[in-house]
């Protein structure tokens, strides 16, 4: 082997080694494809937060998720964000902190509950301009519930009040939900048999005002264009879907 097939080789293994680096660390890589003015980030299985859940587990890691969408703010070349979700929930705080930062880009962005959008991931699906949900998703929405040992103090239970309010009003505001109604699901003992709360599919989550659309990615994608021209300031006429 001569000494430049050597290096290629050298390259090539080193090119393999970052992938899979990359792949363990954030769970994705670069899809070959076109350039493209939409970002797609992903919420699959459960929210890790500031406790590590076990490795077995489908996790998507927070800290991962706030330099991406940090990032996507301050890229010029990224026009509009597509978040898609399909999480059982998981930490309140790293949830809602997700769902904060999505609300308050400055870029148009597009939600689209694929699977599931349950607990925590419910505030996730509502946090932006316009969202989705496909015909056979759900979104189970039921009141915090807390692991771990709970001291019996008014404290305690004060503060668990708070954060239920904290998501009450994220998801009201986003939404056009009722709070009347929404805290009329979250507290509903007919829907699940061993359990408080409600499971939405699909169109049940629109007729109640909790999300926009059914639909599926090419309605997401055509959306989230349409947004994205409304804020050129582009004519109806130009508007053209990329």
């Amino acid at each position: 082997m001569t000494e430049e097939q050597e290096e290629e080789k050298y390259e090539e293994e080193s090119e393999q080694r970052s992938l899979l680096e990359q792949i363990q660390k954030l769970g994705q890589t670069n899809v070959p494809s076109t350039d493209s003015n939409i970002h797609c980030m992903t919420i699959i299985g459960q929210i890790e937060g500031h406790l590590a859940l076990p490795p077995k587990n489908k996790t998507t890691k927070y800290e991962h998720l706030i330099p991406q969408l940090v990032a996507i703010a301050q890229n010029d070349k990224i026009e509009g964000l597509l978040v898609m979700l399909n999480t059982v929930g998981g930490d309140v705080e790293a949830g809602l902190a997700i769902a904060e930062m999505i609300a308050t880009l400055t870029k148009p962005t597009v939600t689209l509950v694929i699977g599931g959008g349950h607990s925590i991931g419910v505030p996730i699906a509502v946090s932006s301009d316009y969202s989705f949900i496909a015909e056979s998703a759900t979104m189970l929405i039921h009141p915090v519930r807390m692991s771990g040992l709970v001291i019996g103090v008014p404290q305690s239970f004060d503060y668990i009040e708070k954060i239920q309010e904290r998501i009450t009003r994220f998801v009201v505001e986003h939404s056009r939900i009722s709070e009347e109604k929404f805290k009329e699901l979250m507290y509903s003992k007919a829907s699940l048999t061993t359990d408080v709360g409600t499971n939405l599919v699909g169109r049940q989550a629109v007729e109640y005002g909790l999300i926009d659309e059914v639909g599926g990615v090419g309605s997401a994608l055509q959306k989230l264009q349409e947004l994205i021209d409304q804020q050129k300031g582009k004519p109806m006429e130009e508007r053209v879907f990329q």
